[in-house]
Formats: structure tokens, C-alpha cells, sequence
């Protein structure tokens, strides 16, 4: 079995030890092994990445275009090989699996631009004589940690303006999705960097993590994931003066009015809430429907859900891969049970596939009759489950929308340019689509989200340079 290293301070290193990485699809099929590194590598990383601080900070910023393009042009060319590894280990189909290779290809070009666009001010003093310059500086050292559900993009998202606006890295990514992580490093160590400018510590939170986010010589953090682990990181982080980026899920809602079209509403929401096995923090989980058109969606949703086809990631034909792993699978089922319990229909799906033993896959699962304090209404599921509000009309449409801790991502299907300007304006999430899944986002604009579901400034986009950047003021005497 091949094993794959991690890289500190500009070298391939053992690890303390090493995991097996499994496909989801079959169990059978071992990836690889790959590193975990221990709190010493963790360290190690930390060092290279201060040591590495002020090289690459003060380089040029042609150097930094060209290592981003670099990276960029090898993801586009290598899109078909990374995309088949990223669905194999993680679950996406296959055209999914490409388009997320495609989209980090897309977000390091974008970036390798922002290198050349960097501005500053130049402003007249209150004072006779005096000059003011407005700079944006490099803050240092950045941590990062990212999630399973988008293992080369949401890294991408990360390193990339990292490292157009000066920053060293230490990366961290998720420990069942170490392939796509190492393929991306793989190609980022042979970018021109100078050593110890990035660095993939793969390893448990417990270790690397803790180390991580600990650490005084990390003055920013970079987190996607659970609502507990990352608060707790927020606070320990502010707590010794990091800056902190995070974005921690969501429990989106569509709303589906009676004037909307209803082949645009199903399609939005079945994409939405099924399209890479929901594992994606801005899947459609609730969907709020208005009784006039509540009975003619649910069946037509309900006979589109029942024919997508489920299926090895990787499988041409497939629409639905696998869940990521047995422990999701058996939180989801725990979740459809559970919202049965509470008073919940069960429509469709819902189980497992008991004629596809080899793989942790699951039937997309629909729920209707369901009430806004059900659990499946209030806890991100994060899997194929779907349940169905039915509400009187549009203003209870948009009260049962804002009703959540979260606010990352929203969506309405209608016809009226008049409840859709109302929903943009007054829906409470960070991310407002009409006659479109909530799930979805250019690379190019701000993603984030409000409430519980985003803390600090936004990802993506010019936006970025907020995070990833510290702002200097400085003065000239001229006469």
C-alpha cells in the first residue's frame, strides 16, 4: 500500500503513523495510507510556517501570481485524475468530483489576479505638511482547518488568498479526506515557494488541531465545521487575540410559493436538498411550502426524489453517491427516525440500501407534515433528508425561515418580483437565492452567513482581503 507523507518546512515527513483511506463506495477499496502527524510535527509546521513569515511577506508580488497560476493551470489540466480520487474517497459523483477540482482551479486564478490588485490610499492629513499612506500588510502565520464534504475547493478558499496577500500556512485538513488534501499540496510543493511558506500536517483534532489553534505564533485561524468544535475554537483563539474565520453550518430554507413554477420549485429543491448527499452546509433541509401549491409539489418532489439513481461515486449513471462514512449514515437514519417520532410522514427513502452492502449508501429521504420545533427542523442533518413545512401564505412563509440559529444560506421559488425583493431584503441569511437551490456560489463573490452560522469576516471573492490582511496607517512629514 502506498503511503503518502506530510509536508513541513519545505520536505516530504513521515508520520507518526499512518491511516488507511477508505472509499465510502466500497469499503473493500483502500486508497491509500496516509500520514498523521503528532503534536511535535504539529509544532514543527508552526516553526517552518513563522520562519517562512517574512520571506515569502516581502516577496515580490510577481512571485506570488506566478506560484497561484501555477498551482491554478496544474488543477485545470489535472481536473479529470483529481476529480475521480476526490469522488473515490469522499463520496461526490464523479461530475461533481470534477467541478470542485475545477472550481480550486478557478479560485487559485482568480486569486493570482488579486495579487495584482492589492490597494492602498493615499490621503491628505488634517495636518499642514503631512501625508497619509493606507497599506495592507500580510498577518502572518494562518491556520487552517477544513471540513470532509469539500476537500480541494474549501482548501482552496483558504490557501489561495493566504498566500496571494503574503501569508505562510499550516493546513489541517479533515482526517477522512486526506487524499485530495496531499494531491493539492503535492502540486503547491512544487509551486516555487520558499520553504516552510505551506505546510499539510495531517492528524487528529486532538493533536493537531489543539496545536494549532493554541498556538501564539498562528495570529489567524481559519475553521469550516461542526457548530461545537468551532466555537470552541473561536473562543480560544479571541481569547489570545487571533483573528478567526469561521463558518459552521446551516439549516437552510426554501420557500416555495404558490405562484411559483413548480418544475423550477422541484428541480431547486431536490438539488438542493440531495445533490451531493446533502453533505454540503448549504443544502435546502427545510423546505417551506404554501398550501395552495403544498399537495402538487410534495407529489411531484416525492416521484422526482424516488428516481434518482444511487450508486458508486464514480458510476457515469449515478446521481447520488454514498454517505461519507458508517457514522453519518447512522446519525442520518438516527434523524429520519426520530422526525417519524415527532409526528413526521415519511414519504420516501429514508434507509439504507440493503442491496448495496459494499457502501454506506443511503435513499434520499423526504418528510412532510412536519412542524418548525421538530428536531428535523431545528439541527443540521447533513445527509439526504428533506422535510416539508406547510404554511398559510408568505408571511408565514418568512417567519418560519428566520426562525433558526442559523442564517447561512436561503432560497424562495416564485413569480412575484414582489415577494422576491421582500425575501432578499428581510430573509436572514448571509446567501439569498430566487428560483434557484440554495446550494451554489460563484468564486468570485462573498460566501458566508449570519447568526450561528458564520463568525468573522467573509470567504472568497475581494472580500477575502479582510481576513487575510492587516491595515497600516502611516504618516510623512513633507516640508
Amino acid at each position: 500500500m502506498t503511503q503518502y507523507d506530510n509536508f513541513i518546512g519545505g520536505e516530504w515527513v513521515a508520520g507518526a503513523k499512518y491511516a488507511p483511506n477508505v472509499n465510502p463506495s466500497n469499503t473493500d477499496d483502500i486508497i491509500g495510507d496516509y500520514a498523521v502527524a503528532d503534536r511535535k510535527q504539529a509544532l514543527d509546521a508552526i516553526a517552518a510556517a513563522k520562519a517562512a513569515a517574512p520571506i515569502w511577506g516581502s516577496s515580490g508580488i510577481q512571485a506570488r501570481f506566478d506560484a497561484l497560476d501555477f498551482i491554478a493551470t496544474e488543477l485545470l489540466a489535472r481536473k479529470a485524475e483529481i476529480g475521480e480520487l476526490l469522488a473515490r474517497e469522499e463520496g461526490k459523483t464523479l461530475a461533481e468530483g470534477i467541478g470542485e477540482v475545477a472550481r480550486a482551479g478557478q479560485i487559485f486564478k482568480f486569486f493570482a489576479g488579486e495579487t495584482l490588485r492589492l490597494t492602498g490610499d493615499i490621503l491628505p492629513s488634517t495636518r499642514p505638511g503631512l501625508s497619509v499612506e493606507v497599506t495592507r500588510e500580510p498577518v502572518g502565520v494562518i491556520g487552517m482547518i477544513t471540513p470532509w464534504n469539500f476537500p480541494i475547493a474549501i482548501p482552496a478558499w483558504k490557501i489561495a488568498p493566504a498566500l496571494a496577500y503574503g501569508n505562510t500556512v499550516v493546513f489541517k485538513p479533515a482526517g477522512l479526506v486526506p487524499g485530495s488534501a496531499w494531491a493539492l499540496a503535492e502540486i503547491i510543493s512544487r509551486a516555487g515557494l520558499p520553504a516552510g511558506t505551506f505546510n499539510l500536517v495531517n492528524g487528529s483534532g486532538r493533536e493537531v488541531g489543539e496545536t494549532i489553534v493554541t498556538s501564539d505564533d498562528v495570529r489567524a485561524i481559519s475553521f469550516t465545521g461542526s457548530v461545537p468544535t468551532g466555537s470552541d475554537i473561536r473562543n480560544r483563539a479571541v481569547a489570545r487575540g487571533a483573528k478567526v474565520q469561521m463558518e459552521m453550518g446551516g439549516k437552510n430554507p426554501i420557500v416555495v410559493l404558490d405562484d411559483a413554477d413548480l418544475d423550477i420549485a422541484v428541480d431547486c429543491a431536490l438539488n438542493g436538498a440531495f445533490f451531493s448527499t446533502g453533505q454540503r452546509c448549504t443544502a435546502s433541509s427545510r423546505i417551506i411550502v404554501t398550501e395552495g401549491i403544498h399537495d402538487a409539489f410534495v407529489e411531484a418532489l416525492a416521484k422526482a426524489t424516488e428516481a434518482l439513481v444511487v450508486g458508486d461515486a464514480r458510476d457515469g449513471a449515478t446521481q447520488i453517491g454514498p454517505v461519507v462514512d458508517a457514522g453519518q449514515l447512522e446519525s442520518n437514519l438516527k434523524y429520519v427516525e426520530q422526525a417519524v417520532v415527532e409526528g413526521g410522514m415519511l414519504v420516501c427513502g429514508g434507509n439504507r440500501l440493503a442491496d448495496k452492502p459494499e457502501g454506506y449508501f443511503m435513499a434520499p429521504a423526504l418528510i412532510t407534515d412536519t412542524t418548525p420545533e421538530m428536531t428535523i427542523n431545528r439541527e443540521e442533518v447533513f445527509g439526504p433528508v428533506a422535510s416539508v413545512v406547510k404554511v398559510k401564505d408568505y408571511k408565514e412563509a418568512l417567519k418560519v425561515a428566520n426562525d433558526c440559529q442559523f442564517g447561512l444560506s436561503s432560497g424562495i421559488c416564485t413569480s412575484s418580483l414582489e415577494y422576491a425583493t421582500d425575501f432578499k431584503r428581510n430573509s436572514e441569511a448571509g446567501m439569498v437565492m430566487v428560483n434557484l437551490p440554495t446550494a451554489g456560489v460563484d468564486y468570485h463573490v462573498p460566501f458566508g452567513g449570519t447568526k450561528g452560522s458564520s463568525y468573522g469576516s467573509r470567504e472568497q471573492g475581494s472580500y477575502a482581503k479582510e481576513f487575510y490582511t492587516t491595515v497600516k496607517t502611516a504618516y510623512t512629514r513633507s516640508a
